[in-house]
């Protein structure tokens, strides 16, 4: 078995698409996916299957729609994936440490990725790449100028951001669930 790190998208904000911890381990274990283990209520799931992202990605989705009886956006990444993004994030050590990383649900067209690239806001810095927007702000993410959903349409993909320490947590969480993986 592989161990997978699931991160859904836009549940339990501001009283909308709630979904309860507890009930999203237990209709995943239904549908086969073991050792299951939520990390905060933001939709972070560790957990191990033989399946593949993609096969993943649609199980969720549907799980969760057929439960919940609502959309939600879900990416699946395996342990390495993820430890490789966190990795390669381009800011020196104290900006890294208080930076996201907006997964990409798949990798955008170069020309759009290109267009992205060109925007520029006053203490806010970023790199696009076919993964992960590596993003810092320095006057916080609450209140950054990056518009989000503008640069999701634009680059045409799904997408869903974490810090640096949920990452990091997802990580402990996936090597202690599978060492070898």
């Amino acid at each position: 078995m592989k161990t997978f790190i699931a991160l859904l998208r836009g549940i339990n904000v501001g009283g909308h698409k709630k979904v309860p911890m507890a009930e999203l381990r237990e209709i995943l274990a239904a549908r086969g996916l073991q050792h299951v283990q939520t990390y905060i209520q933001s939709g972070n799931v560790v957990f191990q299957s033989e399946k593949s992202t993609v096969q993943l990605e649609s199980d969720i989705h549907e799980a969760i729609k057929e439960h919940f009886r609502f959309d939600v956006p879900v990416l699946v990444r395996t342990h390495q994936n993820l430890k490789d993004i966190l990795d390669n994030c381009p800011f020196e050590k104290e900006k890294k440490e208080k930076s996201y990383f907006t997964l990409l649900q798949s990798p955008p067209e170069a020309s759009r990725m290109a267009e992205v690239a060109m925007l520029e806001y006053p203490g806010e810095e970023f790199v696009v790449t076919p993964e992960c927007i590596y993003y810092f702000s320095a006057v916080g993410f609450g209140k950054a100028k990056f518009n989000w959903k503008g640069v999701e349409r634009k680059l045409n993909v799904s997408m869903t951001a974490r810090n640096f320490r949920t990452v990091q947590k997802l990580l402990s969480l996936s090597d202690q669930n599978n060492p070898n993986d």
